[in-house]
């Protein structure tokens, strides 16, 4: 690769890397590993620099290979995760299918929610509890003949209320 080529690619890096960093921060969630997301992209674009086609957007090629180093990272950490088994027939991972639980309080928390839910005006209640039952955004709105925003919101200030609402109800119970 030629320095006039890796200059180039360093220059454009620079341009970017406020936006880099604020993207990382928001993929992590957390300014260490986005630190970390940022030096590990800023990386792989000098390393990879001679595959960078010239005249070709930047930015979304570095963004692209930021996000799929992110989605790797993620992906490795969950198979760190993962509980392997080495038991003769998965011994261990079988062996609470017996398990009984008691339902009682479950039972007790989902009614007096549904209480909370059934308790919100109908403009909320019911794209909410579509949601719950497992409808996209875009099929409530197609149903309710309403805009796409109009129900993300309405959902979100639901699910507020419902968390207010739940938080009041148990605030003697903490205390």
């Amino acid at each position: 690769m030629t320095y006039t080529v890796q200059n180039q690619i360093q220059e454009q890096l620079d341009g970017i890397s406020g936006s880099l960093r604020a993207f990382s921060l928001k993929l992590t969630g957390n300014p260490v590993d986005a630190e970390d997301l940022y030096q590990d992209t800023a990386v792989r674009i000098i390393t990879n620099a001679d595959k960078y086609r010239q005249g070709t957007n930047f930015k979304a090629w570095a963004v692209t290979i930021m996000r799929n180093i992110f989605i790797n990272n993620y992906r490795k950490k969950v198979r760190r995760n993962m509980i392997i088994d080495q038991t003769p027939n998965n011994y261990y991972l079988n062996s609470g299918d017996k398990v009984v639980e008691n339902d009682g309080e479950n039972n007790v928390a989902y009614k007096e929610l549904m209480t909370m839910v059934n308790s919100l005006p109908e403009d909320f209640c019911r794209p909410f509890m579509m949601a719950y039952q497992g409808y996209k955004y875009d099929e409530i709105a197609e149903q309710l003949g309403s805009p796409l925003g109009t129900i993300k919101s309405r959902i979100f200030f639901a699910r507020k209320k419902l968390q207010k609402m739940y938080a009041e109800a148990h605030k003697e119970r903490r205390a």
